[in-house]
């Protein structure tokens, strides 16, 4: 899923020049043929060095195994990746395939930029059987099929374990916010403020909308009220004076180390994919909790993916829809990307990789964690179809980072961070 631009992505989405990783440099035009028959395609994403790297062995496999498309390949740091790319589609010379996310989806439908790869599952290029959890329909707009998911994750809470038990909290599946607020007290009570604050996490707060019968978009804009928004950062201002969310502004000090790392607080919400980076950046046991619920059932929880998608102006949509087809069924290259990007969205690709297979054992130790969030999900019948993004979602979704940051360190009060927020997606968002 595109996942909240916050500390904790930003440390992972970044690093890693082109040139120290061998990458060659998307050139202009759309995919190329030869003479001989041989097509290549320019594929584009972001994300680690690591990413890049294990990336670039899925290729070398795809052009063993495919030898008449060739792959020319761009690799960016994610703010980098997306400047280039509204560079390369407002000229209308966008790549062939690219990495994709949820909050980008409508906004270059509306501008003609996606490809709909529903011709293409008809003409048998690009299967859509084997998909984990209906992750299949994961990039659907308004029927168009405009990404296949590569990896999905949710959000969840990560805890400091050894702190959690000296409190005596064991959250379980179904626990409520109040159940939530409690547990915040009796760790506050030990010592240590229970969370790091739920100011900025945007998709944590659609999880509470969603409880509540709302949403943080629909698919033409904003699903709640100015009212429902001073009263969630209402809250959060509450529990940071109360003491069981941490000092804000110890937090921002940290960075880009995590709160939870840096023994600020006991657990934060964030992507069930992000967790390998608490054990190594902290010196404690760190695990998964449930996202707490409003009435013991409902977490308003929905698998988010990494996404890929097709240009509509690629020359070549028949070997796009076949180079997807390979990067998300083909188990070998699940083999090489472990859950880099999610948990396989694929049955065939989550059997073919276990994290046992990883030889560090602290990701190895993580990942069986991760794959046993999900499955616990899955078994408890909590998840639900993701909601729309509109168009300029994605600016709202950066406002909404900023505009909590700016509010938890006390340089706006509620009522006027809230009217900042609405006066901003108002203008991304024109009319809707």
């Amino acid at each position: 899923m595109q996942k909240e631009l916050d500390r904790r992505s930003l440390l992972k989405l970044t690093g890693g020049s082109l040139a120290a990783l061998g990458v060659t440099a998307a050139g202009c035009g759309a995919g190329s043929g030869s003479g001989d028959g041989t097509v290549t395609l320019r594929y584009a994403w972001w994300g680690s060095d690591d990413r890049a790297e294990r990336i670039n062995k899925t290729i070398a496999l795809f052009e063993k195994k495919h030898p008449k498309i060739k792959i020319k390949t761009d690799f960016q740091p994610y703010l980098d990746f997306w400047k280039k790319f509204n560079t390369q589609a407002a000229g209308g010379n966008p790549p062939d395939v690219f990495q994709n996310a949820i909050g980008f989806l409508r906004k270059y439908d509306e501008r003609n930029v996606l490809l709909d790869l529903r011709e293409q599952v008809k003409a048998g290029h690009l299967r859509l059987d084997g998909f984990r959890a209906g992750l299949e329909k994961f990039g659907e707009v308004d029927g168009k099929l405009l990404g296949i998911p590569v990896g999905s994750n949710s959000m969840a809470l990560v805890i400091d374990k050894p702190l959690f038990a000296k409190a005596g909290v064991t959250p379980e599946m179904g626990w409520t916010w109040d159940d939530f607020h409690t547990a915040m007290e009796k760790i506050r009570d030990k010592g240590r403020p229970g969370d790091s604050g739920l100011y900025g996490v945007m998709y944590l707060y659609d999880l509470y909308l969603r409880q509540h019968g709302k949403a943080f978009f629909t698919k033409n804009g904003l699903g709640f009220t100015e009212a429902d928004l001073k009263e969630w950062w209402t809250k959060g201002r509450q529990g940071v004076r109360s003491g069981i969310y941490a000092d804000p502004k110890k937090v921002a000090q940290v960075k880009p180390k995590s709160a939870v790392a840096a023994e600020l607080a006991a657990a934060e919400f964030t992507w069930d994919n992000f967790t390998v980076r608490y054990t190594a950046e902290g010196k404690s046991s760190y695990g998964l909790a449930p996202i707490p619920t409003t009435d013991g059932k409902k977490t308003g929880q929905y698998l988010g993916s990494l996404m890929l998608s097709g240009s509509r102006r690629t020359r070549h949509p028949r070997q796009v829809a076949q180079f997807i087809d390979f990067m998300v069924h083909d188990p070998e290259v699940a083999e090489i990307m472990g859950y880099d990007r999610g948990v396989p969205a694929t049955t065939a690709q989550y059997e073919a990789y276990r994290p046992s297979q990883e030889s560090d054992k602290v990701i190895a130790s993580v990942n069986k964690d991760i794959a046993a969030y999900e499955e616990s999900l899955v078994d408890a019948d909590v998840l639900e179809t993701i909601t729309p993004h509109p168009a300029g979602a994605d600016v709202c979704e950066a406002a909404f980072l900023r505009v909590a940051e700016e509010l938890a360190l006390g340089k706006r009060s509620v009522d006027d961070a809230v009217e900042q927020y609405f006066n901003e997606c108002k203008t991304a968002l024109g009319s809707r």
